[in-house]
């Protein structure tokens, strides 16, 4: 089956068979880089390309900037609860719901900016100090009926922060 690219504009993520220190290194780069790069472009972004969906069917911009502090939040609290509890069950949330929240379709992107700044400055700080182990700690998806390593995770919010960069830059 054919991905769309609207909706998928880099694919959908892969994981590598076999992730490596490097690879780790390179994903926690991504996500220490991603809030200036969605800081520079939401600069560029007119109230009313705010409102412009990048797809049918889509998510607004200003939907997707908060999407990013809503998922990366969730993200940085599982990945702690991981750190702590072993393989705990996670609290999955409606994305589309949250998104379709007043604070998601009217709330100043400027907001959520902050937090994805906020949220990243603490989560690569906390991921630069795991030792090898660390990375092959997990947490239970209950709605997808997944464990999920800790880097493996770490793979998917570094491929869902160009993702979604990419859905911004396309309304403007």
């Amino acid at each position: 089956m054919e991905l769309n690219p609207l909706q998928y504009p880099i694919g959908k993520f892969v994981a590598p068979a076999s992730i490596t220190p490097e690879i780790r290194k390179n994903w926690i780069k991504t996500i220490d880089e991603f809030p200036d790069l969605l800081a520079q472009v939401a600069s560029k972004l007119s109230e009313s390309t705010l409102k412009k969906a990048y797809r049918p069917g889509g998510w607004t911009a200003r939907q997707v900037i908060h999407h990013m502090f809503d998922s990366h939040m969730n993200c940085y609290i599982r990945f702690k609860k991981a750190l702590n509890e072993e393989n705990p069950t996670i609290m999955p949330y409606s994305e589309n719901d949250w998104a379709h929240m007043p604070d998601g379709d009217e709330a100043p992107i400027e907001w959520s900016i902050i937090g994805v700044k906020s949220v990243h400055q603490r989560w690569v700080y906390l991921m630069n100090t795991l030792q090898e182990a660390d990375w092959t700690k997990t947490y239970f998806h209950p709605e997808r009926d997944i464990t999920y390593p800790l880097d493996r995770v770490l793979g998917i919010y570094a491929w869902h922060c160009t993702h979604h960069l990419k859905h911004i830059e396309s309304v403007l």
